[in-house]
């Protein structure tokens, strides 16, 4: 295998970890975590998902998105009320204070998309993408 650091999976760790860590530091400044971050974003576009399916957005456990879940609610970033057919089932929602947290986290977000588009230059992101995709598919 020669040197496994001249590998296509450390770097895809590599980039993966510079990503994370970019977004860490961005978000902190806004009181927020990047799996917080993904969650609210993920609430957006699917109001109501279960905890389950947020763990599965977030990439962390269902143990974890619950710490995740009070966390965001005691912010008030979030809001749960009880599922109206199923009574143990909890809908999750943004409140008006975190579609504000979730606008400002974006940014920080888009940039560094962003910075990740313009290193892959003058490959087409949706390139990159449909190949990194099928890198994730090939691992599974």
């Amino acid at each position: 295998m020669g040197d496994p650091y001249a590998t296509i999976g450390f770097a895809l760790k590599q980039a993966q970890q510079a990503l994370r860590t970019r977004l860490d530091s961005g978000l902190r400044e806004i009181g927020l975590t990047t799996p917080q971050y993904a969650v609210l974003a993920f609430l957006e576009v699917e109001a109501g998902a279960s905890n389950a399916a947020l763990a599965r957005r977030a990439f962390v456990t269902p143990q974890t998105m619950q710490a995740i879940v009070v966390a965001l609610e005691r912010s008030g970033f979030i809001a749960r009320t009880p599922h109206p057919e199923h009574g143990r089932v909890q809908t999750t929602e943004l409140t008006a204070l975190g579609r504000g947290v979730l606008e400002a986290a974006s940014g920080i977000v888009a940039d560094a998309e962003a910075r990740v588009r313009n290193a892959a230059a003058p490959l087409d992101p949706q390139v990159v993408t449909a190949m990194l995709l099928r890198l994730a598919e090939a691992l599974r």
